[in-house]
């Protein structure tokens, strides 16, 4: 087998009907579950040994993203939905409101006690078990 330098290929990488690169996913819409839109995906935050995914932070609040909240939401409650062109979950926003989130300026503590506390909210299993 040889050696091939791959640094001078395009990084580009098609849509199929199911992969999506994380750089596509980062923007976009989130619907609830009557089709209003709620927010976008900030941010895919992935397992770093699996592979998972273990959270869409979902962002929206403020104003042209300045003081905007961040929610992590779990993977498992986001299903892409063709006709929206989005993410759907069977949330409302007052739902996701009310979830634990984090400001824009502050630093997460991305740790299993509050990772414990997001599935909790969303009453899904962590990604962990």
């Amino acid at each position: 087998m040889t050696y091939q330098d791959t640094s001078l290929q395009d990084a580009d990488i098609r849509e199929t009907h199911d992969l999506i690169a994380s750089d596509k996913v980062e923007g976009t819409r989130v619907y609830s579950r009557d089709g209003k839109h709620i927010g976008s995906i900030e941010r895919v935050i992935l397992e770093k040994r699996s592979g998972r995914v273990s959270y869409a932070v979902l962002g929206f609040g403020g104003f042209l993203g300045i003081g905007e909240d961040h929610y992590p939401l779990p993977w498992a409650k986001l299903t892409y939905d063709e006709s929206l062109g989005g993410y759907r979950t069977d949330l409302t926003r007052e739902q996701v409101e009310g979830a634990p989130r984090y400001h824009s300026d502050d630093e997460y503590e991305w740790n299993r006690e509050n990772g414990r506390r997001i599935y909790d909210y969303y009453g899904v299993p962590p990604y962990w078990m």
